[in-house]
């Protein structure tokens, strides 16, 4: 059982930045994929970044690209968002997630969000006009 814990959200100003880290439990020697998601209030949870496990691979949704970038610490088992150049459209609560990929290339991510076994409990992010 893997249980991750995110940090880094609060309220900023558009065009400001903020980094989210999220931290995977003790144990976490398997592959995984991790990603994060985010849902607006009245909005479906929409993919937002994934990283392969061996962090040589990134994704971004169109929304993000150019302003957010995915990452991994160095000990592989926390995975950080940096968010720049926000908007008030980024408002949501972001939620970290881990998908268990034992037997994949160190290539591979997944966008859809019924892949993640494990989730956060997620972290609001507020960005005023």
């Amino acid at each position: 059982q893997v249980q991750l814990v995110e940090s880094g959200g609060g309220l900023v100003q558009a065009g400001g930045s903020l980094r989210l880290s999220c931290a995977a439990s003790e144990g976490t020697g398997s592959k995984y994929v991790m990603g994060w998601f985010r849902q607006a209030p009245g909005k479906e949870r929409e993919f937002v970044a994934a990283i392969s496990w061996s962090g040589t691979t990134t994704y971004h949704a169109d929304s993000v690209k150019g302003r957010f970038t995915i990452s991994r610490g160095n000990a592989k088992n926390t995975v950080y968002l940096q968010m720049n150049s926000l908007k008030p459209e980024d408002t949501a609560v972001y939620y970290c997630a881990a998908d268990p990929v034992p037997f994949r290339s160190g290539s591979y991510y997944s966008t859809d969000s019924y892949e993640y076994d494990y989730w956060g409990q997620g972290t609001q992010v507020t960005v005023s006009s």
